[in-house]
């Protein structure tokens, strides 16, 4: 008799790129020239270059996913546009990752924190997110919208604004706005304490 492991929930793997303006969501959650951003479960790293060009020289991007072949294609985009600002990590950011203690100004996670509720992986990355964070940073979740007949998860697998905040809060983080940023998406914005 064989022992099967219970089956994960898995991305659909589509870019949502045509349907998130990543410079709107970038402007939501408060990013600036300067800051060390996190794209936690960045895909493809649409939303991870255009920070790169908001965060500028002085600042610093980190696009991580556990998606190889997302990354890859960000690796090849990062080296034929010359970004120097933007490095694209493979890793699980449900473990212990490269990144530095404290050394992030803004992490986002886009799209993905449905997937981590779905397999029991909440508390891996919120310790992680947590450990990279500075103290007083932000962390924003953007999520579909959780209604019928639009795009993403399926509609059980959706969060609407309010489970967003009670899977997070307790992690100690305080809510400070959500905000449409798009047809089909929120953003919920946290700070830090």
């Amino acid at each position: 008799m064989t022992n099967n492991p219970a089956p994960r929930f898995h991305h659909a793997g589509k870019s949502t790129q045509d349907l998130l303006d990543a410079q709107r969501v970038l402007k939501v959650i408060g990013l600036k020239k300067g800051d060390t951003f996190l794209d936690a479960g960045s895909g493809s790293g649409y939303l991870s270059v255009a920070a790169s060009e908001i965060v500028g020289s002085e600042g610093r991007v980190y696009a991580v996913d556990v998606d190889k072949p997302s990354i890859d294609a960000l690796k090849r985009e990062i080296d034929e546009r010359g970004i120097q600002n933007l490095t694209a990590i493979v890793t699980d950011i449900t473990a212990k990752t490269p990144l530095a203690s404290e050394s992030i100004d803004i992490c986002l996670m886009a799209n993905a924190l449905h997937g981590f509720v779905e397999n029991n992986e909440v508390e891996g990355v919120l310790k992680e997110i947590s450990r990279v964070l500075k103290p007083g940073a932000t962390l924003a979740v953007v999520e579909f919208k959780k209604l019928e007949n639009i795009p993403g998860p399926p509609f059980p697998v959706k969060l609407s604004p309010e489970q967003v905040t009670a899977i997070i809060a307790p992690y100690r983080y305080r809510q400070k706005e959500v905000t449409e940023v798009g047809a089909y998406h929120y953003a919920v914005t946290f700070v830090k304490e």
